[in-house]
């Protein structure tokens, strides 16, 4: 049995399992605080999410919400768990998200470009993000968290300003890509019919999906994988080697700023929302990712459906009664739920030691 539960994939699923349980417990009893009345039925409509219409269409649909809008926080989710692999934090994947939604939309809206280089010039936008914070961090050690939530601010204040320039007059949100550019719409391959027609889903979520699967093998399975991993671990070590510190770290972050600007694009391309240029925070697609990245133990793999059950969540607070509750009370619930997801490790590690000292007392058998 001990064996059973040393294994690192029984104790991510053991300990995301956890975080989730007691997410809903804390949020459960906040609801009780509240109004003990309509607690319950609160965190049902949070858990069931899609599954509270009643048609079967309608069910099958808002699915596909879920999933379009589990695409780009896979992506952020990718961007954070590259950068964490190699020792790295990028927390400033929400300035890259932001850098990819502003050039992407910009391109469309403004330049009529299609959706192939709109998504490139957001990759790009967000790599360039990167290698600032991977320069700032290898030639003048400024800590890649500073950098990045500097960044981050700068980002979104910027793209606010750009994409006035694309917006409705009367409204703070940019135009309608399938009025003003429908060449730029992301490619639906058919996938719609699926959902009950849902026209957002497309080519971003098998492009999400292929993403988890090349970085889980760059990392895993690859020369170059395995100097970015020991430049993480030790500069000094992997400088003594013969590896060439200073670009790998740059490389790290280059690559994570792709990952959150793609992740952008494949959102405002898919056309299931705007920009609104009145944002005064910066999207929290970001910094889920953070959450996604370690409720799925910080594997590309897990990574995929930690992302899925995050958004699914969110997008369930919105169906919480709000004759009884606030509007922020959907959100409160699930930003614990979420919070609780950064504890997946400290779980892990606690296991580890609990059975680890069960093991001494049984004088190492099993």
């Amino acid at each position: 049995m001990r064996d059973f539960l040393k294994k690192p994939a029984v104790q991510t699923v053991i300990a995301s399992l956890v975080c989730v349980v007691v997410g809903m417990l804390i949020g459960y009893i906040v609801l009780l605080i509240i109004n003990p009345s309509g607690a319950g039925k609160a965190i049902l409509a949070v858990l069931k999410n899609f599954m509270n219409y009643n048609r079967t269409n309608l069910k099958i649909r808002n699915l596909g919400n879920t999933i379009v809008k589990t695409a780009p926080l896979l992506m952020c989710a990718l961007s954070v768990l590259f950068s964490y692999k190699v020792g790295l934090f990028n927390i400033g994947a929400s300035g890259q998200y932001c850098a990819g939604a502003c050039i992407s939309l910009y391109a469309a809206l403004k330049w009529n470009l299609g959706w192939f280089p709109c998504l490139i010039l957001a990759i790009l936008a967000g790599a360039v993000l990167g290698s600032i914070v991977g320069c700032l961090k290898s030639y003048y050690n400024v800590n890649e968290v500073i950098s990045g939530i500097m960044l981050n601010w700068i980002m979104l204040y910027g793209t606010n300003a750009i994409l006035t320039t694309v917006k409705e007059p009367t409204t703070p949100y940019t135009y309608h890509l399938t009025d003003k550019a429908p060449q730029a719409i992301l490619p639906t391959l058919g996938l719609g019919k699926l959902f009950a027609g849902n026209k957002y889903i497309g080519i971003a979520v098998p492009l999400s999906i292929l993403a988890a699967v090349l970085v889980k093998i760059i990392l895993d399975k690859t020369k170059f994988g395995y100097e970015l991993k020991a430049t993480g671990f030790n500069r000094n070590a992997a400088k003594y080697c013969g590896m060439a510190e200073k670009r790998n770290i740059i490389l790290s972050l280059v690559i994570s700023g792709a990952l959150a600007g793609c992740g952008a694009a494949l959102l405002y391309l898919a056309g299931y929302e705007e920009w609104q240029c009145s944002l005064a925070s910066v999207p929290a697609m970001g910094f889920n990712g953070i959450a996604a990245t370690f409720l799925g133990g910080l594997n590309p793999i897990g990574t995929i459906f930690a992302s899925f059950f995050i958004q699914h969540i969110t997008t369930g607070g919105s169906h919480v009664d709000l004759s009884m509750y606030c509007s922020q009370i959907s959100e409160l619930i699930s930003s614990l739920i979420i919070y609780l997801c950064g504890f997946v490790l400290f779980i892990k590690f606690t296991l580890n030691k609990v059975l680890d000292r069960q093991n001494g007392k049984n004088g190492g058998k099993n």
